[in-house]
């Protein structure tokens, strides 16, 4: 577990978007930070909106840390459908975000 303070302050450390400061738009990746900051103080629902990925992409680095320790038979076709549940998700909440700016 993190110390208290470092998460009530958890947005001085956070890295800024490099695609946005030299371009001015968000990269499908920018969310990710804040989202995972919003989960640390509970706020599960909040998350969610900034970062709709969250939660598939958390269920894919917990399948595949467990895959490392304990074998499974269908390992590789369940990597593979996270993993595309995980982009899809990615890929059409920024598509929705671009949309939404450019309307």
């Amino acid at each position: 577990m993190l110390p208290f303070g470092l998460i009530q302050h958890s947005e001085r450390y956070m890295m800024p978007c490099l695609n946005k400061q030299l371009f001015g738009l968000e990269c499908p990746g920018c969310g990710i930070q804040r989202s995972l900051d919003l989960l640390l103080h509970g706020d599960f629902v909040g998350a969610f909106k900034m970062y709709p990925a969250i939660y598939p992409m958390i269920v894919l680095v917990l399948f595949l840390a467990t895959n490392i320790f304990m074998r499974m038979k269908y390992a590789s076709i369940i990597k593979w459908t996270l993993i595309s549940l995980t982009v899809g998700t990615i890929l059409v909440s920024y598509f929705i975000k671009m949309k939404n700016l450019f309307t």
